[in-house]
């Protein structure tokens, strides 16, 4: 059962949901297979910040296509890890969009999400402009990218506007010391995102256009390839992007014996687990993007039943977007 806490002087408010007791992995103990939490009273399990957050820059990174926003939000600032989510609404009665966080700067109290203006929730979310408010934010979501200190080579592959949330992971490997090999990809030259951001930590950065207008023709996958079979000391390959690239990627990696991690960006409702939206099959066991992820062993994740998933609700999305006379541009 959640409840929300009064709004202090300052802004914020605690999202909470009443549990007797938190699993080792530090959420509440779940239904696995709906999602549930079971009404346990005793102790309250803090969720993270929810407020109303203030644009403070926006950018159009590809007219009518993709959006940077820079955001006013200290609290989620603080504490956001490379690989956590947000879930913001634009209105009181809007739907919670789920988005990577792109970049976070605690001293300066912002955080930096990317997204792709492909519904009516982005639509709307799009029409807004700096100094303009969202309703809500809450956040930061989502177990972190799990960093371990070292100088191993991580390989960041991201694709589309998954470059954006790769772009964090990759910031992260590379201030704990690894040597990060970015990979990144898209259609066109200028439907890439944060090359020049990127090149300014990694080790290299490997482009790939489908039209060979920058770097190789062809896919990140080519890419990658040939620096996998020139370099056989790569730790770790992290995939953010379009489920198919990221399924490529987890059958390439899996012959060379490279821990594979993906990055699941699900439907998602109240980001805690109790709505089972979110739900990926991983290694035969019922996973919660929301709360277990959203970053999983690429090698055991069922992509075909997420891609399944992924598609239900797209014609209700289509009639929605319709409906509300959005339009690009």
């Amino acid at each position: 059962m959640a409840y929300k806490v009064p709004r202090p002087a300052d802004g914020t408010f605690l999202s909470c949901v009443i549990a007797d007791y938190m699993t080792s992995e530090g959420h509440p103990p779940q239904n696995r297979k709906t999602g549930a939490i079971p009404w346990l009273a005793g102790k309250l399990y803090f969720l993270g910040d929810i407020m109303a957050a203030r644009i403070i820059r926006k950018e159009v990174l590809i007219p009518g296509q993709t959006t940077k926003l820079v955001l006013d939000a200290p609290h989620v600032a603080a504490k956001a890890k490379p690989g956590n989510f947000v879930i913001l609404r634009v209105h009181g009665k809007g739907e919670r969009v789920p988005l990577t966080i792109a970049d976070a700067d605690p001293q300066q109290g912002t955080i930096t999400l990317v997204y792709l203006v492909l519904g009516k929730s982005t639509w709307l979310l799009n029409q807004l402009e700096e100094g303009q408010e969202l309703n809500d934010l809450c956040g930061p979501l989502g177990r972190p990218t799990h960093i371990e200190p070292g100088p191993e080579p991580v390989v960041c592959v991201g694709g589309g506007t998954g470059i954006a949330a790769m772009h964090h992971i990759a910031k992260g490997f590379s201030r704990a010391g690894h040597e990060v090999i970015s990979v990144i990809g898209a259609r066109a030259k200028d439907l890439l995102l944060f090359e020049n951001e990127l090149r300014t930590f990694s080790h290299d950065v490997l482009v790939a256009t489908n039209d060979g207008s920058h770097g190789i023709k062809g896919f990140v996958t080519d890419a990658l390839r040939d620096y996998l079979d020139a370099h056989k000391d790569v730790a770790e390959v992290v995939a953010v992007g379009p489920v198919p690239m990221m399924e490529a990627v987890a059958n390439l990696t899996r012959p060379y014996g490279v821990k594979t991690t993906v990055s699941l960006n699900s439907i998602m409702i109240d980001g805690i687990g109790m709505c089972g939206a979110c739900r990926v099959n991983v290694g035969g066991k019922i996973q919660f993007a929301c709360v277990d992820g959203p970053e999983f062993d690429g090698h055991q994740v069922d992509f075909v039943e997420l891609r399944e998933r992924l598609s239900a609700y797209k014609p209700h999305e289509l009639k929605s977007y319709q409906e509300c006379g959005c339009s690009h541009g």
